[in-house]
């Protein structure tokens, strides 16, 4: 009875059962141990071990070996984690092997008994997340690069600070752009009709549009085509058919025979225009984009408004990806207006609720150049609560602070009825998080935006 509570208890656990019977020689199986290490069930010859060993993975076999010579060689139980190419299927499979030995009292080895867990399904979420990292690694290096590369681009080709910071805050919200479309498809591609969406819908309302078949692009191809809209549309509301009541911006795509896409950029009704004194950077983006991916890229300077065909290859286009996230919201590209000093906050407290230290200290700045009494900033959830107690107007929150959710402090300042904005890198596209009738503010941002907003919430009330 006992022993069939211990066979029960075994299977429950998902644990197998094995004895080596080394008096005669024979290996013992269970049915469940069969299952995990696909040896028969029952006795099989041992083969003074081999009949195990030979089915090890190469490398940990020298591990197996020197268990044998030191553990069960003084009776010591033992537990180890090894890979075993399954006789049937010839599977590899992770196994966890626990076992005790049992000597004579001559010393040498009667029998050893133990239970074996299967771990390849442990293994293969570890390997699968140390991939994931090497891939984060790998993608976050490549956006610093990307961020490093504008900051040069953007710095050759302006001549103040304002202008650069204008331009460069733009161009950093495009990339960011792209990469949130990218991300919402787990980096398979990006559909054409999202990023004009991003780039284009909130510009200037019933003067632009946007039609072509459904297609995706890289991940490379998707960035460099956000900034290349971006900055043909920054151009448009300085100088061309959006700076004008009654301009429109026309964006088209096709998919020639030959694979690829054409994209055309097409504006009307808009004051006269004529090609500018010096290259610009949207025209090198538009040659990147093309001329990466075997294609081209033409703008012409026409008097009745600027166009622009962009062709690229079969390169720059990626499968349908299996779940096609849906568009996300229009987005104002800041960089078309003009700098404007930041609104008054004069007299107001302003709780500042960020993780990141550096963004952190760039609101304290800037909320006290707008003439706002800064409470905090807190850094963790801990400190934003025990923060509550002093007098507050208003809150700039992080949406996650440490992967800890800042819902509490929303939800306590909503009781008190002080009015927050949500500063975050979280793409969601239903509204603010956690329901919360609220601003939201996606990173990257200028703290100008955030000043703006706050001022806005203080005003409404």
């Amino acid at each position: 009875m006992d022993e069939k509570r211990l066979e029960l208890a075994l299977e429950a656990a998902g644990l197998g059962q094995f004895e080596w019977d080394a008096a005669r020689d024979v290996l013992i199986v269970s049915p469940r141990a069969a299952e995990l290490n696909g040896m028969p069930a029952g006795e099989v010859p041992a083969l003074k071990g081999e009949a195990w060993l030979r089915h090890v993975h190469p490398e940990d076999r020298p591990r197996l070996a020197a268990l044998r010579e030191e553990r069960l060689a003084r009776g010591e139980a033992f537990q180890l984690d090894l890979r075993l190419t399954r006789p049937d299927d010839r599977r590899l499979v992770w196994l966890r092997v626990s076992g005790a030995p049992k000597l004579g009292p001559d010393g040498k080895l009667i029998s050893v008994t133990g239970v074996m867990a299967d771990l390849t399904a442990l293994n293969l979420e570890e390997e699968q997340r140390h991939t994931l990292m090497v891939e984060l690694d790998h993608r976050v290096k490549n956006v610093l690069a990307a961020v490093q590369v504008l900051a040069y681009q953007t710095a050759k080709r302006t001549t103040s600070l304002d202008a650069f910071l204008q331009n460069y805050s733009g161009r950093l919200k495009a990339l960011a752009s792209a990469n949130e479309l990218l991300t919402a498809a787990r980096w398979r591609g990006a559909a054409v009709d999202h990023i004009a969406a991003a780039e284009l819908g909130a510009l200037a309302p019933g003067q632009t549009s946007w039609h072509g078949p459904e297609l995706f692009l890289t991940p490379r191809a998707a960035n460099a085509l956000s900034l290349a809209l971006h900055e043909l549309a920054t151009n448009a509301v300085k100088f061309g058919a959006l700076s004008v009541e009654g301009g429109h911006v026309e964006v088209s795509w096709t998919r020639p025979e030959g694979g690829g896409f054409e994209l055309s950029w097409l504006e009307s009704a808009g004051p006269t225009v004529s090609p500018p004194a010096r290259r610009g950077f949207g025209s090198t983006l538009l040659e990147q984009v093309t001329g990466r991916e075997k294609g081209e890229a033409v703008i012409e300077y026409r008097p009745s408004g600027v166009r622009a065909r962009l062709i690229a290859g079969p390169a720059a286009v990626a499968p349908r990806p299996d779940s096609v996230p849906e568009a996300p919201p229009a987005r104002v590209v800041e960089t078309v207006a003009a700098a404007r000093a930041p609104r008054s906050l004069k007299g107001s407290r302003v709780l500042i609720v960020e993780d990141a230290v550096l963004l952190a200290l760039e609101l304290e700045t800037g909320l006290s150049d707008a003439g706002a009494e800064v409470v905090g900033p807190a850094y963790e959830l801990e400190e934003a609560m025990a923060l509550l107690d002093r007098p507050i107007d208003a809150a700039v929150l992080d949406a996650n602070l440490n992967g800890r959710s800042v819902m509490p402090v929303a939800e306590a300042l909503a009781r008190r009825n002080v009015p927050f904005v949500f500063a975050t890198g979280y793409g969601e596209t239903g509204g603010a998080p956690g329901g919360f009738e609220a601003p939201v503010i996606r990173k990257p941002y200028d703290v100008t935006q955030v000043a703006a907003a706050v001022a806005e919430l203080l005003a409404a009330r």
